[in-house]
């Protein structure tokens, strides 16, 4: 059995972002810091801004270029990818949402393929951020040199080899979907010795591991029946979220000289439009009215069990149905303030876990097919969120800055 990313083992660590659900009330507002390698899509986004994993650059020639040891390949633009274009005069925006998932194993529970389908029914595409080192055996863990740790260690399990197998299968199927696949980093190292002590050095450590992992997993495993993933990680990566919500000070100036574009490690804010930090976009968990209280609580499931069961991942069973209704209704306030009035980007950020139950992994799938198909909701990637947002007026998106998640302007008045 896998220890995977939030186990028992972890939870406390992640307690530490509690604080700031609980001190901030529900009234203010914040206007934020500035498989196979088949057939392919349709081209991407013509918007953004001309960086790393944007369309722009030379045309591809139609040939799959195969990429140092096999286990990548360049096979053209991602398929299935929006047009990001610039807001019209008076123009209602988007409701654009985010679901991203942190770690991305396909275990036996098949949670990766299971949420890869609820998108696809549902006119949705995800984030899924990988933790680099689901592809490396354990037999070869110390290849691993995590910051401030011994080699070959690490706070999650390694994964199986059939883990490792059924999980690649999901990357490459994920990516031909339109989905994105970010990193989650590796060891999931948090508290004391973990992300929030790294130096931006070690923080580029640990990245440029999570791209080894995925670009040689085909040496690293010696799998010799298995395709190529089907992308080229170098260019695909544009973004990731640090376990337990740690370390983004040091992180950011590691993530630009890496040319990435946004980052989704930031433990919370109002819901408000987005604005950047160093230059890169920042994405944090938000905070929503939790149903029947006076706080607000953390865009992520973690944070509902929280509030529900404490550390325990398995709390009083007779509670189950309460408090998937508390998890469901606290997403869906979230989302009403925003679709009804500011029109704010909603990310929710989740793990592949049967906690209580699975009462979250049900609550998520539940908003999904609710919001996904809506009047004017566009369920993307951060990825694609990014592209949007450097396709808009710098000037329109100051004002947007500006309105409470509830406010419902005179969109002629912002956008114009």
């Amino acid at each position: 059995m896998v220890k995977t990313a939030h186990g028992a083992a972890a939870l406390t660590a992640v307690g530490v972002v509690l604080a700031l659900a609980f001190a901030l009330t529900t009234g203010g507002s914040s206007a934020g810091d500035e498989g196979g390698t088949g057939t392919q899509g349709p081209s991407p986004s013509s918007g953004g801004s001309g960086g790393k994993g944007s369309a722009s650059g030379p045309a591809w020639d139609g040939k799959v270029k195969v990429i140092g040891d096999g286990s990548t390949s360049y096979t053209g633009p991602q398929p299935k990818q929006p047009k990001a274009e610039k807001l019209k005069p008076g123009e209602r925006p988007p409701q654009f949402v985010v679901f991203s998932w942190d770690g991305a194993l396909e275990g036996d529970d098949h949670m990766f393929s299971h949420f890869r389908q609820v998108a696809k029914d549902n006119n949705a595409q995800m984030t899924f951020f990988l933790s680099g080192m689901y592809l490396l055996p354990k037999s070869k863990r110390m290849l691993y040199h995590p910051p401030k740790h011994d080699a070959g260690s690490a706070a999650i399990s390694f994964a199986t080899d059939q883990h490792i197998r059924d999980t690649l299968e999901q990357l490459r199927q994920a990516w031909l979907d339109g989905d994105e696949i970010g990193t989650h980093f590796n060891g999931h190292f948090c508290g004391s010795g973990g992300g929030k002590d790294w130096s931006t050095a070690e923080w580029t450590s640990e990245t440029k591991q999570a791209y080894s992992f995925v670009e040689n997993w085909k040496t690293n495993t010696g799998y010799k029946d298995i395709p190529p993933l089907p992308f080229d990680y170098q260019k695909e990566l544009v973004g990731g979220r640090a376990p337990c919500l740690e370390g983004q000070k040091t992180l950011l100036p590691a993530e630009k000289a890496m040319g990435w574009r946004y980052d989704a490690s930031s433990p919370g804010d109002f819901q408000v439009w987005p604005s950047k930090k160093d230059g890169i976009w920042n994405f944090p968990m938000q905070l929503m009215p939790y149903p029947g209280k006076d706080f607000q609580v953390l865009s992520m499931d973690f944070n509902f069990l929280y509030n529900q069961s404490g550390d325990n991942t398995e709390g009083d069973p007779s509670k189950y149905a309460q408090w998937e209704k508390e998890t469901r209704e606290g997403y869906l306030n979230g989302f009403e303030r925003v679709y009804n009035g500011s029109r704010a980007p909603m990310y929710i950020g989740n793990h592949f876990e049967n906690w209580n139950g699975g009462i979250y992994m049900q609550a998520i799938e539940d908003v999904v097919k609710d919001v996904c198909r809506r009047d004017g909701v566009r369920c993307v990637t951060f990825a694609q969120l990014t592209d949007w947002l450097d396709a808009q007026d710098p000037k329109v998106l100051a004002r947007l800055r500006l309105l409470d998640p509830a406010q419902a302007p005179d969109w002629k008045t912002i956008i114009k």
